[in-house]
């Protein structure tokens, strides 16, 4: 993979490859460089010294910063969407300062609480406290107008249909910090990261984009007072910690590379050399759970080694 993967607006770019299951191959090109104008030295300062960011959508379209963002179709414009993605403790806020679309018509303005692409969800139906048809927030549902919508997790999702050109909308988005991130789809190959559940019932999946390297310095499940003896299984285990590995975007439909039921301190690593990689924690909510961990793209030496190996195999296992 190229260094242009660092950038966040690269993502998508990325996610529609992986569905075609060339991510590794991606190089760097026109519509690459362009898209990434929008992190330029110019608008980075600018956003620091409080501008509003304005510009305008295009069909197929990704944000990473806030701003105000006006979409008007200039022919109809059936098959839309766009990605929004924010720092890992962060959540999305969209707000409609203005609609024209013809509902009646067969318009539509949907946002979904996640990402959604060819049926894969993330967060998984399984990691989301919400069923999927609760996820959409329709602006033509009389019974659900809402000016101002926020996702549970870093991520979220805008589809939209416009028949009749000249129409159009424009909204704000806004980055709303979270101080208990749970679901989170990282923005760059390289991080530290901290997930805390205290005393909730639910499951927390940390998404890497690229084959990785994961190193778990400290792991505390509530259940345990004191550092454990390795367990032969967690069969049976209410709170604990997996690793899984796959080239798709729900993490329900990965492999499992790793399960782990015991609290330690120290460093535990392991590689995974498929196109998306997801630490999970799976919390019954009568404990507190801390896991901390570092992960770092692997280099072209590292997966060829792995691939070697006979690593990748079990990346399509669950295709």
């Amino acid at each position: 993979m190229s260094s242009g993967f660092k950038v966040p607006l690269h993502i998508l770019l990325l996610w529609l490859v992986i569905l075609q299951g060339q991510a590794r191959y991606i190089e760097k090109n026109e519509v690459v460089e362009d898209t990434l104008g929008l992190l330029n030295t110019e608008l980075k300062r600018e956003l620091s010294q409080g501008y509003i960011y304005s510009r305008n959508l295009k069909c197929v379209d990704m944000l990473s910063v806030d701003g105000r963002f006006t979409f008007s179709a200039d022919q109809p414009q059936l098959h839309c969407g766009t990605f929004f993605i924010g720092n890992p403790d962060e959540i999305i806020s969209l707000e409609y300062n203005y609609v024209n679309i013809d509902c009646q018509g067969g318009d539509f303005l949907k946002v979904f609480d996640g990402w959604i692409l060819k049926g894969e969800k993330f967060p998984s139906t399984l990691d989301h406290p919400l069923p999927t048809s609760e996820r959409y927030t329709d602006f033509c549902d009389s019974n659900n107008i809402r000016t101002e919508i926020r996702s549970s997790q870093n991520v979220a999702m805008l589809f939209f249909r416009i028949h009749t050109p000249g129409n159009g909308f424009t909204l704000t988005v806004k980055k709303l910090v979270n101080p208990f991130p749970c679901n989170v789809i990282s923005q760059t190959p390289d991080g530290r990261f901290t997930l805390v559940i205290p005393h909730q019932k639910r499951n927390c999946s940390f998404s890497i984009i690229y084959p990785t390297e994961i190193r778990i310095s400290e792991l505390t499940l509530g259940h345990f007072n004191d550092l454990q003896i390795p367990a032969q299984s967690c069969a049976g285990a209410t709170d604990f910690v997996q690793l899984l590995g796959g080239n798709r975007l729900d993490p329900s439909r990965m492999y499992p590379v790793a399960d782990i039921c015991y609290s330690f301190s120290g460093p535990a690593q392991m590689k995974v050399s498929c196109d998306n990689t997801v630490v999970r924690i799976v919390s019954s909510g009568k404990y507190i759970n801390r896991l901390t961990f570092e992960y770092s793209q692997l280099g072209r030496h590292e997966l060829d080694k792995q691939n070697e190996n006979g690593v990748e195999d079990f990346c399509y296992a669950a295709d």
